[in-house]
Order: structure tokens, then C-alpha cells, then sequence
């Protein structure tokens, strides 16, 4: 069983897993595409599981694939917390350039699925976590795109003290919203 939880952001919505504990730990099915299926009304072909670990307050994001590279992805986070960021930059949406965060974590066992045409960022904010996501498009690099975390159009606050934030060169070199021709 699988609960379908919606947000805000057009098609973007979030998984809510049945867990079966007991006195060993839980039991849970992760990923059934019948299951996402008969939930969701779509039909998903993942062809690529990718998954990093963080310590408390790497920040990665905010990614996205352009064209026909775009990726709609199913993330989750098995071990830890997250706060996870998603930026619908669909300009067709009623909902574009709006944003959603939700806590991803072990314990609240959620997962996100981000449509294609989504930019996702996230930052750890236990002391590790663990972050795995499924992608319906294979990794194409010039297809590769991102957004400036600390966007001001955005105004994304990030839980954090941005003393905090860990990012990678790359990321803090991403353009802004405006500079980008979406």
C-alpha cells in the first residue's frame, strides 16, 4: 500500500509508504512500479537510481536537466533527514516558479516525486543522511542546468544559517533565475 499526498506544485506530490514494524525493525516496499502506478495514475519507466551522502549541511541544488534530457525523479531519504527544495520552472504551469519544501527522512519514510521540468535541491540537516532517487531519463551533461540556491527571486529560506551551508564550487557558481532562458 502507498498513500498519495498532494502539494501545492502542479503533479509534484509526495509517497507515503505502509511501514510494518515490529520488536526486529520495519519492513517496507520502497519502490513497486504497480504500486506507483495503481497510486498515482502514472506510468514511469525509471532507467537510473543514483543516491550521495551528506553531512550536516551540505546543500546540493538547485539541479535540473533541460529539453528532452529532462528527468522526473523519486527521491527519499533512507537514513537521516533532509529538507528537500523543489522549483517548478514549467513556464506553461500554473504553479511556475513557485517552490515546495517538505522533511524527507528514516523515520517519516516520505518520498517526493519531482516532474520533469523541476529544479530540486536539498540540504542535510541531521549530522549524515543518506539520499537516493530514481530518474525516468539518463544523466546527459549538456543537458545539465541549475539555480543559484540563494536565489532572491526565490527566497528560499533554507533552515540553516548560510555559515552553515556546505556547497561545492559548482553550485555557488550557478546563475540566477532571471539570467537563465528557461
Amino acid at each position: 500500500m502507498m498513500e498519495k499526498i498532494e502539494t501545492p506544485l502542479k503533479d509534484c506530490f509526495l509517497l507515503k509508504p505502509t511501514v510494518f514494524k515490529d520488536s526486529r525493525g520495519i519492513f517496507m516496499e520502497s519502490y513497486s512500479r504497480k504500486r506507483f502506478q495503481e497510486t498515482t495514475g502514472l506510468d514511469v519507466e525509471f532507467v537510473q537510481d543514483n543516491q550521495s551522502v551528506s553531512s550536516r549541511g551540505v546543500l546540493r541544488g538547485f539541479h535540473f536537466q533541460r529539453g528532452e534530457h529532462a528527468q522526473a525523479k523519486l527521491v527519499r531519504c533512507p537514513l537521516g533527514e533532509i529538507l528537500d527544495v523543489v522549483v517548478d520552472l514549467r513556464p506553461d504551469s500554473p504553479t511556475f516558479k513557485q517552490s515546495f519544501k517538505v522533511r524527507l527522512s528514516d523515520a517519516n519514510h516520505l518520498q517526493l516525486f519531482v516532474p520533469a521540468g523541476f529544479a530540486h535541491g536539498f540540504v542535510t540537516v541531521s549530522d549524515q543522511s543518506i539520499f537516493a532517487y530514481k530518474c525516468d531519463q539518463y544523466y546527459h551533461r549538456e543537458s545539465e542546468a541549475g539555480i543559484r540556491y540563494n536565489d532572491p527571486e526565490l527566497n528560499i529560506d533554507w533552515e540553516m544559517e548560510p555559515s552553515q551551508l556546505l556547497l561545492s564550487d559548482k553550485d555557488q557558481a550557478l546563475p540566477y533565475l532571471k539570467d537563465l532562458s528557461l
